[in-house]
């Protein structure tokens, strides 16, 4: 009897435990398997890619559709200028998110929590409501078919992009909000100013949260495709999402080349996340401790 009774209850113990294993192997599956339709779609013919019931394996392998995919445009231009834009655009999000995050989390003065109230209000406002007058300002300036109005307000807390302005100051607040503000107390009794703790003491604590940041606009850059198709009309400025729209343009029935040109463009984010995943997944957890 004690035998059984001691059975039951390792059976109690694993149980949900296998469940839940099994729940979760069950839903990564169904998450990953577009990407598996993308990566076996990129190595077939037209025929192939719409057979019913669908094949899993190309058969043969059509290794050729990722060079001539990537030559048939200007894939080499658009990765040049994404990449363009993702420097100005990313270094303008983590310089004003820096500075804004730490007036409104670390400094006393009248009206603080006003003006971050009013600030995270503006973050409700839809983009489509902005959108027009926005271009127009943009026409009337002459800065059409330019980088200026996709990387320009991110230098002034304003970013297109969802992972920029007032979210990312927002996010980077509540993580100033957990480091103990005993520090910034004995550098200030050690003769430092407001900058030297913020770059000597807040900056080098917060390399977690300024990832996330990081990630969040380098993937908002690299697949946003509205404002780039607002703004940019000469194919020499296009970005790697507006590529891909011409391309799929160009070659309507070449469905193999678009999926090599897709699967090519997901890469590198999924590269950036498996190598930012620790620090990503730590800043993510640190953040929001203290409100």
């Amino acid at each position: 009897m004690g035998v059984l009774r001691r059975g039951r209850k390792i059976v109690s113990r694993t149980n949900p435990r296998i469940v839940t294993y099994i729940t979760l192997i069950l839903l990564s599956l169904l998450m990953i398997l577009p990407l598996v339709w993308l990566a076996r779609s990129s190595l077939m013919d037209n025929a192939q890619i719409f057979i019913f019931p669908p094949e899993w394996v190309p058969s043969p392998f059509r290794w050729s559709n990722y060079p001539e995919a990537l030559t048939a445009v200007p894939f080499s231009r658009f990765f040049l200028n994404t990449m363009t834009l993702e420097l100005l655009t990313v270094s303008g999000v983590l310089v004003t998110t820096i500075i804004s995050a730490y007036t409104f989390a670390r400094l006393r003065w009248p009206g603080r929590n006003i003006v971050f109230g009013v600030l995270m209000a503006t973050g409700m406002l839809p983009g489509a409501a902005t959108l027009i007058p926005m271009f127009v300002l943009w026409r009337e300036v002459g800065a059409l078919d330019s980088f200026v109005p996709l990387a320009l307000p991110s230098w002034f807390g304003a970013g297109v992009y969802t992972g920029q302005g007032v979210f990312a100051i927002f996010l980077m607040r509540q993580f100033y909000l957990s480091i103990p503000r005993e520090l910034d107390e004995a550098a200030y009794m050690d003769g430092a100013g407001p900058l030297t703790v913020l770059w000597r003491v807040i900056i080098p604590l917060s390399k977690p949260a300024l990832l996330v940041i990081t990630v969040f606009s380098f993937n908002d850059v690299w697949n946003q495709f509205l404002e780039p198709t607002l703004y940019l009309s000469s194919e020499s400025n296009f970005t790697m999402a507006l590529g891909l729209a011409s391309f799929k343009g160009l070659y309507n029935a070449q469905w193999g080349y678009l999926m090599a040109a897709s699967a090519t463009m997901v890469a590198p984010i999924i590269l950036l996340f498996f190598l930012a995943q620790r620090y990503f997944i730590e800043g993510i957890t640190l953040t929001g401790i203290k409100g």
